[in-house]
C-alpha cells in the first residue's frame, strides 16, 4: 500500500515537469519568431501574432502583402520544437491578378530583396506587358548585370531592359557590419527565393541551415541545375556557405 502514494507522487511530478517544459518550449518558439530576422525586417510593419501550444503554432493577424503569409509560415516552420503551423494570416490589401504587370513587379522586387549581391532598395522596377524596366542605381557593372539576370529568371517575365546607372557613391559609403541572421530566417528566404526563380521553382529541394551553413538535398535534372541552385543559395542574405547534396537525375 505504501508504494501507491509514491507512484502517484512520481506521476504528478512528471506531469508538472512535462507541463513546465511544454510551457517553456512554447514561450521560446513565440519569442524566437518575434525576434527572427524575417519578422524584424520583412514583417516589421505587419500585425503578426504567434501562439504556440505544445509546439503547434497558430499565426493570426494582418499582413500587407501576400508573400508575407508564406514567409511568416516558412520562418516558424524552421524553428526548433515546432510540430505544425496553422496559418490564419489575412492580407490587408487586394491581391493583383496572377501574371498581371503588378503581379510580376511584386515578384521581381521580392526576388531581388532576398539576394545580398543586389540592392532591392536602390532598384526601381516597372513592368509593361511582361517587359521589365529596371532603374535606380547599381554599385557596379557586375551588380547591374546580376540584377538583370535575377529579374529575367522570374516566372512570367518576357524581357528585361536595364536602365540602372552605376554610381561611384557606393565606393565611398561607410562599410557596415554584417547583420547576424538566424537559421530559420535563412531557410525561409532560401525556400522563397528558389520558388520565385523559374529555373529552380520546379525542383525538389530540401533546405537546412546551421549557423549560416546551408545543406541542400533533393533532386536536380542535371549538373547545370544543381550548380544554379548553389549559386542562388550562396547569394541569399545570411548564408555563409553551401553544401549541395542534391542528386542528379541522368
Amino acid at each position: 500500500m505504501k508504494t501507491i502514494p509514491r507512484i502517484a507522487i512520481a506521476a504528478s511530478l512528471l506531469a508538472v515537469s512535462v507541463s513546465l517544459y511544454a510551457s517553456e518550449l512554447d514561450s521560446r518558439i513565440e519569442s524566437s519568431a518575434r525576434k527572427s530576422y524575417v519578422f524584424m525586417t520583412y514583417l516589421k510593419g505587419d500585425d503578426v501574432r504567434v501562439e504556440s501550444k505544445d509546439g503547434a503554432v497558430t499565426l493570426t493577424g494582418i499582413v500587407a502583402k501576400n508573400f508575407h503569409q508564406s514567409l511568416a509560415q516558412e520562418t516558424v516552420v524552421g524553428l526548433p520544437g515546432v510540430k505544425s503551423v496553422k496559418n490564419m494570416l489575412v492580407v490587408k490589401n487586394s491581391l493583383p491578378s496572377a501574371n498581371s504587370d503588378a503581379w510580376l513587379r511584386d515578384r521581381v522586387k521580392i526576388t531581388l530583396m532576398f539576394h545580398k549581391s543586389v540592392s532591392a532598395m536602390k532598384t526601381e522596377v516597372k513592368v509593361e506587358e511582361g517587359v521589365v524596366t529596371l532603374g535606380g542605381q547599381a554599385e557596379s557593372q557586375a551588380q547591374k548585370e546580376l540584377t538583370t539576370e535575377y529579374a529575367r529568371d522570374v516566372e512570367g517575365v518576357k524581357d528585361v531592359k536595364n536602365e540602372m546607372t552605376v554610381s561611384m557613391d557606393f565606393k565611398n559609403a561607410p562599410q557596415t557590419a554584417k547583420e547576424k541572421i538566424d537559421d530559420a530566417s535563412i531557410t525561409a528566404q532560401i525556400r522563397m527565393a528558389l520558388l520565385f526563380h523559374r529555373s529552380t521553382s520546379a525542383l525538389t529541394t530540401s533546405v537546412s541551415a546551421d549557423k549560416g551553413v546551408v545543406t541542400l538535398g533533393g533532386r536536380a535534372g542535371n549538373d547545370a541545375e544543381k550548380a544554379l541552385v548553389s549559386k542562388l543559395v550562396e547569394d541569399v542574405n545570411g548564408v555563409k556557405s553551401v553544401k549541395n547534396l542534391m542528386t542528379v537525375d541522368y
